[in-house]
């Protein structure tokens, strides 16, 4: 099996569910390998420890154990983030894969499923995990909540989905750091290691500010100030200073654009046709960022660009 899509989905989680369903806790050592990308997985780990668990003849369940758990007649190996394996031990595991199909079963994990070499790719049944709807995120982040006794206001699991972008993993963490935050506050003295965390509510403002989302005040203001005005001044003054103001309040140019970019695909009042030059605009910027540009003034050429645009450049 080959599972892949964005991280925080629950592609680790669904098969070690699996092999826990299928193995028991008893059986889960002998029968489940597993490799992380924090293991060595180059070509000699796959030709000795791989090959070497994979041809390993199974064992019998306990007496009376088959009753609880199915024990199927092969043994799984679990090769977690396999994009991060190198060319060569990617086509190491292919022949392995083949020939000890009849006891042992791979299952590789990844997020780029362009990053794994086609002849191993349709060897697998592909599986693609999508980001998580918010219902069911909703759902477990408010299970959570209750079961660790974690006060949550109403607009919080809102912020959470929002601020997480479909990654779950990443909501939990935020809403622990919350919930750490809260009860931080509360504790003083002697109390500072029990950690109180049931006097005190996490709000939408606190995961927002865990998140390092920009107030949308803030956001409006620089794209108020690239709006044309009809005075026909320029709006080179108000766009940087309002820049030059972010800047200085510390916020990341990549969340500034991830905001900045909603707040204007999502404005009724920029026409269809100046919103499609301006998405170029936006994906030149981005990969200066990851090039390594200056923050300050790609998000400044950013403004701009989008400036003249509007007006009409």
């Amino acid at each position: 099996m080959l599972f892949y899509g964005p991280p925080g989905t629950g592609k680790t989680s669904t098969i070690l569910a699996l092999a826990k369903e299928l193995y028991g806790p008893e059986l889960m050592k002998s029968r489940v390998l597993e490799l992380n990308a924090s293991d060595e997985r180059g070509i000699s780990i796959v030709r000795e420890k791989v090959k070497d668990f994979a041809r390993m003849q199974l064992t019998n369940p306990p007496p009376g154990y088959k009753s609880k758990y199915p024990c199927p007649p092969f043994k799984i190996i679990i090769l977690d983030e396999a994009d991060s394996m190198t060319q060569d031990a990617q086509s190491a595991l292919r022949r392995t894969m083949e020939t000890y199909s009849k006891i042992t079963r791979f299952c590789l994990i990844c997020n780029y499923v362009t990053r794994i070499i086609d002849p191993l790719a349709s060897r697998c049944s592909k599986f693609r995990f999508k980001s998580l709807d918010e219902g069911n995120a909703k759902m477990r982040l408010k299970d959570i909540a209750n079961l660790e006794k974690v006060a949550v206001e109403d607009g919080a699991v809102d912020a959470l989905i929002r601020c997480s972008d479909g990654d779950l993993r990443k909501a939990i963490t935020f809403l622990q750091s919350g919930a750490r935050l809260v009860g931080a506050g509360e504790a003083d003295g002697d109390e500072g290691d029990k950690m109180d965390v049931d006097s005190a509510v996490v709000t939408a403002k606190i995961v927002e500010d865990i998140a390092g989302v920009i107030p949308d005040s803030t956001i409006q203001r620089l794209v108020k100030a690239m709006k044309p005005h009809g005075s026909g001044k320029s709006p080179y003054q108000a766009a940087a200073k309002a820049v030059k103001d972010m800047v200085a309040d510390g916020w990341s140019a990549s969340q500034t654009m991830s905001q900045l970019y909603q707040a204007i695909v999502f404005d009724e009042t920029i026409p269809d046709i100046q919103k499609n030059k301006i998405v170029t605009v936006f994906s030149q910027v981005d990969k200066r960022l990851v090039d390594g540009a200056d923050e300050h003034l790609a998000i400044l050429d950013l403004s701009l660009r989008i400036s003249g645009i509007m007006g009409g450049q």
